[in-house]
C-alpha cells in the first residue's frame, strides 16, 4: 500500500512538472521561434503604439471609416468577455436592435441591400473582418465624408479583399481595421 502511494505521487509530481512547466515552455519557445507575429496576437503598431490586432474586432464609429459587425461580447468588443448574446431569432430584444441597425443602415445607402452582417453579431463579438458586399456597402459614406470619390474608395476595397483560405475554407472577407489604416493612409484620418 505504501509503495503504491509513493509511486501515485511520484507520478503526480512529474506529470505536472512535465505537463504544466516543460510542455508549456517548449510550446512557447517553438512559437516565439517559428510564429512570432502570432504567438503575439497580430498585433499592428503604428508610430511604435499598439493601435489593434489583425484577428480581434475593434469598433469604428466615424462616419468617415468603415464599421465593424456589431459585437454583443461585454460592452462591445470586450476580449474578455467573448461571446454571443444567445438571443433566439423570435426574441423581442433582437429583433428590435435589428431592425434599428437596418434601419439606420438603409437610411445611409438606400441604393444597395443592406448586408446581413451589418447587423448581425458573430459568435465570438470580436470578428475582425466583414464581407466584401458590406465593405462596398459603406464606400459612399466613406467617400462622402473623406471627400474623395467612391471608384477610389471602391478600389482600396478590393485590394483588400481577402480569398478563400487555402481556395476553399470560408468565405472571402475584408479585415477593417488594416482597410481604415490604408484609409488613413490614402487620405489622412
Amino acid at each position: 500500500m505504501k509503495k503504491n502511494l509513493v509511486i501515485s505521487v511520484l507520478m503526480t509530481v512529474v506529470t505536472t512538472v512535465l505537463l504544466g512547466i516543460v510542455f508549456p515552455l517548449l510550446m512557447t519557445a517553438a512559437s516565439q521561434l517559428l510564429f512570432p507575429d502570432k504567438a503575439n496576437g497580430q498585433l499592428i503598431v503604428r508610430d511604435g503604439k499598439v493601435i489593434g490586432s489583425r484577428i480581434i474586432g475593434q469598433p469604428f464609429t466615424g462616419p468617415g471609416y468603415f464599421h465593424s459587425r456589431p459585437s454583443a461580447a461585454g460592452f462591445g468588443y470586450d476580449a474578455a468577455n467573448s461571446g454571443g448574446t444567445n438571443l433566439g431569432p423570435t426574441n423581442r430584444k433582437l429583433i428590435d436592435r435589428v431592425n434599428q441597425d437596418a434601419a439606420a443602415l438603409y437610411a445611409e445607402n438606400r441604393n444597395a441591400p443592406v448586408p446581413v452582417d451589418l447587423i448581425t453579431t458573430s459568435a465570438s463579438g470580436l470578428d475582425p473582418d466583414i464581407t466584401p458586399a458590406a465593405a462596398y456597402f459603406q464606400v459612399p459614406r466613406v467617400a462622402g465624408e473623406r471627400h474623395i470619390s467612391p471608384e477610389e474608395v471602391g478600389e482600396l476595397v478590393r485590394s483588400h479583399i481577402q480569398p478563400r483560405q487555402f481556395g476553399f475554407l470560408g468565405e472571402p472577407r475584408v479585415n477593417v481595421l488594416e482597410l481604415n489604416l490604408a484609409l488613413d493612409r490614402t487620405t489622412g484620418p
